[in-house]
């Protein structure tokens, strides 16, 4: 069931990902491309997209596993979300353009998440690491005191 769940998460946000950062066009047909000065962003797209989906059936085993403590749980969900979400925030070109109708804060906001998107994927990327590294470390812990 966890399989599962990460494999749906995996795509749910890859491909989604892939068509607002214009490396998966779907009309008029479906074509996969990516540019050679593009592939460290797809490459961060793909490996927030694989993160996700690891730490996501992690913190769900974990949070039924360990029914008794949700306060040692939240740090890990709460960091996933953000991980996730901040990898998704810098979302390409057409987020881009579509930012920029909302006026002058708008246009501010462009500018940053132009200049600033691969740190903040980057960012997130070490943000999920981070939180892996702390769900695996309580699943463990929690597994040898039972």
């Amino acid at each position: 069931m966890h399989v599962m769940l990460a494999i749906t998460i995996f795509v749910c946000m890859f491909i989604p990902l892939s068509i607002l950062s214009e490396f998966l066009f779907i009309e008029p047909f479906v074509i996969f491309h990516v540019i050679e000065d593009r592939i460290v962003s797809f490459a961060l797209i793909a490996f927030i997209s694989l993160m996700s989906a690891i730490v996501i059936p992690m913190n769900i085993y974990r949070i039924r596993t360990l029914q008794k403590s949700m306060t040692k749980i939240s740090g890990s969900v709460l960091g996933s979300i953000i991980g996730a979400s901040a990898g998704i925030c810098s979302c390409g070109p057409i987020g881009f353009s579509i930012i920029s109708t909302f006026g002058t804060v708008a246009g501010t906001a462009t500018a940053f998440l132009t200049n600033y998107e691969m740190p903040l994927r980057l960012a997130s990327l070490g943000l999920l690491c981070l939180v892996y590294y702390t769900t695996a470390k309580s699943i463990s812990i929690e597994c040898k005191t039972r």
